[in-house]
């Protein structure tokens, strides 16, 4: 398969285009973004694909495969940290200062991220951006890119915090329990967000996470504050508003597009969600 044109080679970064792409390895923890196209990874028993609208975070010493297939380039910039950096990091933000003036370096335990996709946000995705804007004319000298990564690094701790009490919030006895709740749920979240154009059925989320049919519907609802149907049910939705503003598509064309199966349902559904027909949101918008 052909491989990716690139921008910018660098030990910490990746920023390439490529029409048709296949990689599979193990790398260290990044950071995974992509522009004017989707890109999909396997990683851990997850599907994920990594859009415009968000991000993926790959653990330290994760295997992954990567796939595109897209009729136009796809855009991918990725951030690269050395092993052990993240723990340097956080070990420096919350250890007193008087400790580190004692011991600078004490070694820590690992720190493991959720391999997950993240929706942009006003904390790690600016700090992203703008790396990727300085990268073109910077000099990437070592010193100038330590800087940047600890930057990074921080806005991705911040994140990790928020994952953090949102695991807190998951009624279990047990700290570890939460956390394999957690990552399983969002395993068939990612699923979903990776094949919302196909049929999905809920004995295919629920082996995705790996919990029995009841289980993941009470935990899925628990967690997201929805029905796994309603999660992807407004995807779906999401999605066709973004075809019918951005393409010259039929409805029709549309509604299959994005997994419905009747187009008397699908404009039902829009209807109801977004408060206009298909037509008269196009008009809207337009």
């Amino acid at each position: 398969m052909p491989t990716a044109e690139l921008i910018l080679d660098h030990p910490a970064l990746l920023r390439a285009t490529a029409r048709h792409h296949y990689w599979e390895g193990t790398g260290t923890l990044s950071i995974k973004m992509f522009r004017y196209g989707r890109a999909f990874y396997q990683s851990g028993g997850g599907t994920y694909a990594v859009e415009d609208d968000r991000y993926l975070i790959l653990n330290d010493s994760q295997p992954y495969s990567i796939s595109i297939e897209s009729p136009t380039p796809v855009e991918s910039f990725c951030i690269f940290f050395p092993a052990g950096f993240a723990e340097a990091v956080n070990f420096s933000l919350t250890t007193p200062n008087q400790n580190l003036l004692d011991n600078p370096s004490a070694s820590t335990a690992p720190l493991l991220f959720v391999d997950r996709t993240y929706p942009h946000d006003d904390v790690l995705t600016p700090a992203v951006r703008q790396l990727q804007t300085l990268c073109t004319t910077a000099d990437l000298t070592s010193g100038w890119m330590d800087e940047q990564l600890h930057t990074i690094m921080r806005q991705m701790l911040h994140v990790h915090q928020d994952v953090t009490q949102q695991i807190a919030r998951l009624p279990a006895v047990k700290a570890a329990t939460r956390d394999e709740l957690y990552r399983r749920l969002y395993h068939a979240h990612d699923y979903m967000l990776a094949c919302y154009d196909s049929p999905i059925h809920l004995s295919d989320m629920a082996q995705v996470a790996n919990l029995s049919t009841n289980h993941f519907l009470r935990g899925f609802k628990q967690l997201f504050q929805q029905t796994p149907h309603q999660f992807l049910t407004a995807y779906r939705l999401q999605q066709a508003s973004k075809l019918l503003i951005r393409t010259e598509r039929s409805v029709t064309d549309i509604c299959l597009a994005v997994g419905f199966e009747s187009l008397g349902s699908f404009s039902y559904l829009f209807r109801r969600h977004y408060g206009f027909s298909t037509e008269n949101y196009l008009r809207q918008k337009r």
